[in-house]
C-alpha cells in the first residue's frame, strides 16, 4: 500500500508548483485593472512589478483594450512583454491600438536586439551554415513581424517610405534562413504590398507562422493620430523597397541552403547519364520533406517578386546585373534615398531569381518568363564580375550564387542561346566555370560545373581555341582534380577527331608533340625525394598521375599514329620509370592507407604495360 501512495504524492507534489500562487495572482490582477487610473508613468511602474508571468496576461489584454490608454503607454510594453510566453494577443493589441509611429520604433529596437542576440548565439559550424541554434528566436521574430505588418499598414503619412525603410533593414539584420523565419518574412512584404497571395506550392511542404495581420480583425486598428495625405510617388518608392528587400532575402536563403539546381538541371537535360538504381536529386527532393520545404520557400519567394512587379526578364533588366554599379549591400541605401532609382536590387538576389525562373520552367514545367540573355556576352559577363578578384573566397561565401550562375548557363546552353554577337572569350569563361568546379564545397555542384565547362568546351567551333585553353590548363592549372579533367577533354577531342574524320589540330602528331611535357612533366626528380616528401607528393598529385597514365596506355596502345617518332623512350625516361620507383617505394613503406596502396599498385601496373621502361 505504501508502494501505491509514493507517485500519487509525487504527482500532488508537481501540480503544487507549476500551479499559480492564486493569492499572487489575484493581487496582480487587481492591480493592473485598477492601476490603470493612475497617472502613465505609475502605471508602468505596476505593470513592469505585475507583468511577470503568463497567466496576467489575459486581464492585461482586457485592459489594453482602452484606444487611450494603449495610445500613450503602448510603445512602453513591447520589450516587456515580448520576454513573456504567450504575450502575442497583447503585442498585437499594442500594434493595433498604440501609437504606430512611436510603436514601430520600439519594434526595430526589439528586431536590432535579436540581431544582438543572433549574433552572440549563433554557432559557427563551416560543414553546415545553414544551421542556427535551438532558441526563442525565431518565436519572437515572427511575433515582431506580425506587429510590423499591422503598424505600417496603419501609419498615414507623407512619406511612408521613410518608416518603411529602416524597418526593412532591421528585419532583414534580425533574419536567419529557416523556413519559419522567411515565411514569416512573405506574410509581412505580402501585407505590405496588398496584393493576393497565391498559393503555396504543395499541402506537404507548407509552413504555417503567426499572421496577426491576415487572420485579424482589421476593424479594430485605430486610426493613426498624425495622418496626412500620401505623396503619389509614395507607391512606386515602397515597392522597389520591398522588391529589394525580397530579393537580399532570396539570396541569403539560397545561400544557406543547397539547392542544387545546376545538378537537378543536369539531370533533366541528360536523364540517359543517370546512373540505374541510384537515386537522382531530383527524386530526392522530391521524397525529402525538408528538400520539399526549400523548393517551396523559394517558389514563395519568387511568386512574391512577382506580385511585386518582377515577372519578366528582359534584356535591360540582365543588363543591369553587370552593367549597373556593384551594390554589395542595397539595403545600405534604405536610409536614404530620394527616388526609385535611388533603390537597387540585390544582384545576387536577381541571378537566383534568373535561375529559379529556368530551373522551374525545366523541372516543374511552370510559366516562368524566358530570360533576354545569351551566354555571350551577358551570362559571361555576370560570372566575371560575381567571382570578381577574390575567386575562391566568393565561391565559398556564396554557394548559392554560384550554382545559380551555373543553372543559368546550362539553361542557355540547353536552349541553344550561346551567343549574340560575333565577340567571345571561351577561355576566361571557360575559366570561370573550371573555378567552381575546383572550389564549390558541394559535390554536385562541382560535377556539373565540370559537365558544363567541358560541354563549352567541345561546343566550341573552333580547334585552335579548344587546344589553347587545354594547354593553358595543362601548363598554369595548379589543381590535379582540374588537370585530370583536363586530360579526360583532350582524349575526349581525340577520339572526336579520328571518328569524325577531321582535319583538324587533334588529328596529327603535332598535337601531342605540343602538350607532351606538360602531359607527361619530369619526374627525375622523384629519384632523389625522401618518402615523406613522396607521400606528400602523392597526395597532391595522385588524380592527375593516376589520368596521365591511363591517358598514356590509351595513347601507346590504340591512338599510336599520333605518337611523335621517338617520344615513347624519352617519355619513359623522366615519366614512366621515376614514377614506377615512387610508387614501388612508397608501396613497401608503412605510409598511406589500404585505398593508397590499391591505387598505387594499378599505377604500377598501368605503367609497366606501356613498355617504355
Amino acid at each position: 500500500m505504501p508502494l501505491l501512495d509514493q507517485p500519487q504524492a509525487a504527482i500532488h507534489t508537481t501540480q503544487s508548483i507549476n500551479e499559480p500562487n492564486m493569492p499572487e495572482l489575484a493581487e496582480s490582477i487587481k492591480a493592473i485593472q485598477e492601476g490603470a487610473k493612475e497617472d502613465r508613468f505609475t502605471y508602468l511602474t505596476i505593470l513592469q512589478y505585475h507583468v511577470t508571468s503568463p497567466e496576467i496576461l489575459p486581464t492585461l489584454n482586457d485592459v489594453l483594450q482602452d484606444a487611450d490608454l494603449t495610445q500613450e503607454i503602448g510603445w512602453d510594453l513591447v520589450q516587456m512583454l515580448l520576454n513573456i510566453q504567450g504575450s502575442e494577443i497583447c503585442l498585437e493589441t499594442v500594434a493595433r491600438l498604440g501609437n504606430p509611429r512611436e510603436v514601430v520604433i520600439k519594434v526595430m529596437e526589439a528586431l536590432e536586439g535579436l540581431a544582438v542576440a543572433w549574433h552572440d548565439e549563433v554557432i559557427v559550424d563551416e560543414n553546415e551554415p545553414g544551421v542556427i541554434p535551438d532558441s526563442k528566436i525565431p518565436g519572437k521574430f515572427i511575433t515582431l513581424l506580425g506587429m510590423l505588418a499591422i503598424l505600417h499598414q496603419r501609419i498615414k503619412t507623407k512619406y511612408p517610405s521613410r518608416f518603411l525603410g529602416p524597418s526593412l533593414v532591421k528585419v532583414f539584420e534580425a533574419y536567419q534562413p529557416t523556413p519559419e523565419m522567411t515565411a514569416s518574412i512573405i506574410n509581412l512584404v505580402y501585407s505590405l504590398s496588398g496584393r493576393k497571395r497565391p498559393p503555396l506550392p504543395s499541402r506537404k511542404s507548407s509552413i504555417n507562422v503567426l499572421n496577426p495581420d491576415h487572420d485579424g480583425d482589421l476593424s479594430k486598428n485605430a486610426p493613426d493620430p498624425e495622418a496626412e495625405q500620401e505623396d503619389p510617388k509614395e507607391e512606386a518608392m515602397q515597392e522597389k523597397l520591398l522588391q529589394s528587400f525580397v530579393t537580399c532575402i532570396l539570396q541569403r536563403y539560397a545561400n544557406a541552403h543547397d539547392m542544387l539546381w545546376s545538378p537537378r538541371l543536369l539531370e533533366v537535360y541528360n536523364p540517359k547519364k543517370n546512373v540505374p538504381g541510384k537515386k537522382t536529386t531530383i527524386e530526392a527532393f522530391r521524397e525529402n520533406d525538408e528538400l520539399q520545404k526549400r523548393d517551396a520557400v523559394i517558389g514563395q519567394l519568387v511568386a512574391l517578386l512577382r506580385d511585386l512587379g518582377l515577372s519578366k526578364c528582359p534584356a535591360d533588366f540582365v543588363k543591369s546585373i553587370f552593367e549597373g554599379p556593384v551594390h554589395i549591400d542595397p539595403l545600405v541605401a534604405f536610409n536614404d534615398f530620394s527616388s526609385v532609382d535611388d533603390i537597387h536590387l540585390s544582384p545576387g538576389g536577381a541571378v537566383c531569381l534568373i535561375a529559379y525562373w529556368i530551373f522551374s520552367k525545366d523541372v516543374f514545367g511552370s510559366d516562368s518568363p524566358q530570360p533576354v540573355m545569351h551566354i555571350f556576352p551577358e551570362h559571361a559577363a555576370i560570372l566575371g564580375r560575381f567571382l570578381g578578384q577574390e575567386m575562391q573566397s566568393e565561391i565559398l561565401s556564396s554557394p548559392g550564387i554560384a550554382d545559380a550562375l551555373l543553372a543559368i548557363g546550362l539553361g542557355l546552353e540547353h536552349r541553344q542561346l550561346i551567343k549574340a554577337g560575333n565577340e567571345t572569350n571561351l577561355m576566361a569563361y571557360h575559366h570561370n566555370l573550371t573555378l567552381i568546379s575546383v572550389f564549390h564545397p558541394d559535390i554536385k555542384v562541382r560535377n556539373a560545373a565540370t559537365t558544363f565547362a567541358g560541354s563549352m568546351l567541345h561546343s566550341e567551333p573552333d580547334d585552335h581555341i579548344r587546344l589553347e585553353i587545354l594547354e593553358d590548363l595543362l601548363e598554369n592549372c595548379m589543381f590535379a582534380s582540374l588537370k585530370a579533367c583536363c586530360i579526360t577533354w583532350l582524349k575526349e577531342e581525340l577520339i572526336a577527331a579520328k571518328q569524325g574524320n577531321l582535319s583538324n589540330q587533334f588529328s596529327s602528331p603535332d598535337v601531342i608533340e605540343r602538350l607532351q611535357y606538360s602531359l607527361f612533366p619530369d619526374m627525375l626528380f622523384l629519384n632523389e625525394s625522401s618518402t615523406e616528401a613522396l607521400v606528400d607528393f602523392w597526395a597532391q598529385n595522385q588524380l592527375f598521375i593516376l589520368q596521365v597514365a591511363n591517358f598514356a596506355y590509351f595513347l601507346f596502345t590504340g591512338l599510336k599514329e599520333l605518337v611523335p617518332d621517338g617520344m615513347g623512350a624519352a617519355v619513359g625516361q623522366r615519366f614512366v620509370e621515376p614514377l614506377i620507383a615512387a610508387a614501388e617505394k612508397l608501396l613497401k613503406s608503412e605510409d598511406g592507407d589500404g585505398e593508397d596502396k590499391m591505387q598505387l599498385s594499378i599505377l604500377v601496373d598501368r605503367l609497366r604495360s606501356l613498355g617504355l621502361q
